[in-house]
């Protein structure tokens, strides 16, 4: 894969990115190194990123991109394959697709809002082919109350991509519940700053079906797990943790409450 960061500097027309998605589009864009493969972006602009992206693709992968403003019309010329429209729309979206079918990596880097990119990640997700990506750009404006997003909130793309985590652990028995289309087609979901991936492969997306052991050793290893009473050098400073934890099992009522007062505690440490 060459270079990005060059091939964005390079560019001839104007483009921003923030300067950690360089090393990380690297290691995410290796795998398509040596294909074909059909890309589109949200929020292209004067079309500096398009630019980009032809660069460091194989020959003849086809690149696509979506903005508002009609004035990216004028990137058709060079090659990409230009859409105006409102990705906060599921109507655009139907449209879309059924005119460009499936696509092998989406890049959102539009609008930002919570509507533009829950909007864009749902209605694009069964047209990514298997072993592509969708990738969202941006998505510190899940926590910025200024400039109109009005975030934190449980509506941002952060809150909303913590739902598709339970989907992924559906896939679990112990957990008895229906596949969703996430479930089904999301592997893995990748988090840096400012970015999110979701990794798209429907082959690998099978529900588990049992836990497996060796079987050719008896387990004569006891499960501490849930055992209460277990005396240890190192006990905690809190008098209330260690009480509970000699007389009541981990499965307890009043362990799950422990459990949250202790955990509130690290969480308030990192806010």
């Amino acid at each position: 894969m060459k270079n990005i960061y060059k091939a964005f500097k390079s560019s001839p027309r104007y483009s921003i990115k923030w300067s950690n998605y360089f090393d990380i589009y690297e290691n995410l864009l290796e795998q398509f190194k040596n294909k074909k493969i059909k890309v589109l972006e949200i929020g292209v602009g004067d079309g500096g990123s398009l630019f980009m992206w032809k660069s460091i693709l194989k020959k003849n992968s086809k690149i696509y991109g979506i903005d508002l403003n009609p004035a990216a019309l004028k990137l058709k010329k060079y090659g990409f394959n230009i859409t105006i429209g409102d990705q906060s729309k599921k109507n655009f979206w139907k449209r879309f697709f059924k005119k460009n079918k499936n696509f092998d990596l989406i890049i959102d880097d539009g609008g930002h809002t919570n509507l533009q990119q829950v909007t864009t990640l749902m209605e694009s997700i069964d047209y990514v082919n298997d072993g592509g990506m969708i990738i969202v750009e941006d998505t510190h404006t899940s926590f910025m109350r200024n400039k109109g997003f009005r975030n934190p909130s449980r509506y941002s793309l952060i809150n909303f991509s913590s739902n598709i985590i339970e989907n992924i652990h559906r896939r679990n028995p112990n957990l008895n519940k229906d596949l969703s289309i996430f479930s089904k087609k999301v592997f893995s979901i990748e988090y840096f700053d400012s970015l999110v991936v979701f990794k798209i492969n429907k082959k690998k997306c099978k529900k588990t079906k049992n836990l497996e052991n060796n079987k050719k050793l008896r387990n004569l290893f006891p499960d501490y797990r849930y055992k209460k009473n277990i005396n240890f050098k190192d006990n905690s400073d809190n008098l209330i943790q260690n009480y509970i934890e000699k007389n009541f099992s981990k499965r307890s009522i009043f362990y799950k409450i422990l459990e949250k007062i202790l955990i509130k505690d690290y969480i308030n440490k990192i806010k």
